[in-house]
C-alpha cells in the first residue's frame, strides 16, 4: 500500500515504494555475494603465496635442513629459491590487491586487479602461440643451449647452476646427454690421460640395472659408493663413470618428448584450468567494480 504527498508546485509522489527498494536489496545482496567470493578466494591464495615465499626463503637460508628433507643435494638451490621468492611475492601482491578492492569496495583496486590479471592472461595466451608456431625454433635453441652446457661442463666451477640442472633432468628422465651419451664424448673436461675410453657424469648412471642400492651415493654430489667407478677430477664435485658401464643409452631430447606426450593431456588440464580461474577472477571483479557506482546512487536516491 502506497502513501502520497503533495509538494509545493510538484505533482503527488510516492512516499513507500516497496519495488525499488526490493530490486536495489537483490542487486546489492547479488554483490555482497560476489564481493565475499573474491576476498575468500584470493585471501586463499595470498596464504598459498606467503608458503610459497617462506619455503624459498627456508631453502635460500638453510641448505642444509632442505637437502636433508628433500633428499636431493646436487639442485641448483640457490635458483629454485629465488623462483619460489619471488612467484610467493608475486601471488602475495596479486592476491592483496583482490581482497582490499573487493572488501573495501576500491574501483581503483578493483580495475588495477582486473588489469594485472588481464595482461597475465595475456602473456599466457601469447607464449601458448609462439610455442605452437615457434616449436621447431625453439626445440633449436634448446638444443644450442643444453650442448653449450655439455661442452663446458664444470669448465668454471664458479658457475655450476647449469650444470647441476641438466645433472638433475638426466637423473630424472633417466636419459644422457641430449641426442645419445656421445654427446660428453667430445668433452675436455671428462679426459685424462690416466682413463680409459670415454667417461660421463654419474648422472648418467643407470643404478637400477645393478643390484647396488646406494643410488644417492652414485647420483649425487658426495658420490663415496661408487668406489673405483668414479674418478673425481680436481676435487670432490665431479663423478664420472666409464661409458662402457650401466648407463642410459638414451638421450635426453627423445625422453622429453615422451614426457610430454605422455603428460599431455595433464599441462593442457592445468593450463585450462588456470586460464578459467583468471577469466572467472577478471568477470567477478569488472562485474562489481562496474557495478558498484549504480548501487551507491540508488542508495542515495532512496535514502
Amino acid at each position: 500500500m502506497e502513501t502520497w504527498e503533495e509538494l509545493p508546485g510538484v505533482s503527488l509522489v510516492p512516499t513507500n515504494s516497496k519495488a525499488p527498494q526490493e530490486k536495489m536489496s537483490a542487486q546489492d545482496s547479488c554483490l555482497s555475494l560476489i564481493k565475499y567470493l573474491l576476498f575468500v578466494f584470493n585471501l586463499f591464495f595470498f596464504v598459498l603465496g606467503s608458503l610459497i615465499f617462506c619455503f624459498g626463503i627456508w631453502i635460500l637460508i638453510d641448505k642444509t635442513s632442505f637437502v636433508s628433507f628433500v633428499g636431493l643435494s646436487f639442485m641448483p638451490l640457490q635458483i629454485w629459491s629465488k623462483a619460489l621468492a619471488i612467484s610467493g611475492i608475486l601471488t602475495m601482491g596479486l592476491a592483496l590487491l583482490g581482497c582490499v578492492g573487493a572488501l573495501k569496495e576500491f574501483r581503483c583496486l578493483l580495475g588495477l586487479y582486473f588489469g594485472t590479471l588481464l595482461l597475465l592472461f595475456a602473456t599466457q595466451i601469447t607464449l601458448g602461440i609462439l610455442i605452437s608456431t615457434q616449436k621447431v625454433q625453439l626445440e633449436r635453441k634448446v638444443e644450442n643451449v643444453v650442448l653449450k652446457t655439455i661442452q663446458t661442463y664444470r669448465a668454471h666451477p664458479e658457475e655450476t647452476a647449469a650444470e647441476e640442472s641438466w645433472d638433475y633432468v638426466q637423473f630424472q628422465l633417466r636419459c644422457c646427454g641430449w641426442n645419445s651419451p656421445q654427446d660428453w664424448f667430445r668433452i675436455p673436461s671428462l679426459r685424462s690421460n690416466e682413463s680409459r675410453g670415454h667417461r660421463v657424469p654419474c648422472s648418467c648412471y643407470n643404478s637400477s640395472a645393478t643390484n647396488d642400492s646406494a643410488i644417492f651415493d652414485k647420483i649425487f654430489p658426495q658420490f663415496s659408493g661408487l668406489g673405483q667407478l668414479a674418478r673425481p677430477r680436481h676435487n670432490a664435485d665431479i663423478c664420472l663413470v666409464p661409458a662402457n658401464s650401466y648407463i642410459y643409452r638414451e638421450g635426453c631430447a627423445r625422453s622429453l618428448q615422451k614426457w610430454l606426450h605422455n603428460n599431455l593431456i595433464s599441462i593442457v588440464g592445468i593450463c585450462l584450468g588456470v586460464g578459467l580461474l583468471e577469466l572467472s577472477f577478471m568477470t567477478l571483479s569488472i562485474f562489481l567494480c562496474r557495478n558498484l557506482d549504480h548501487v551507491y546512487d540508488r542508495l542515495a536516491r532512496y535514502r
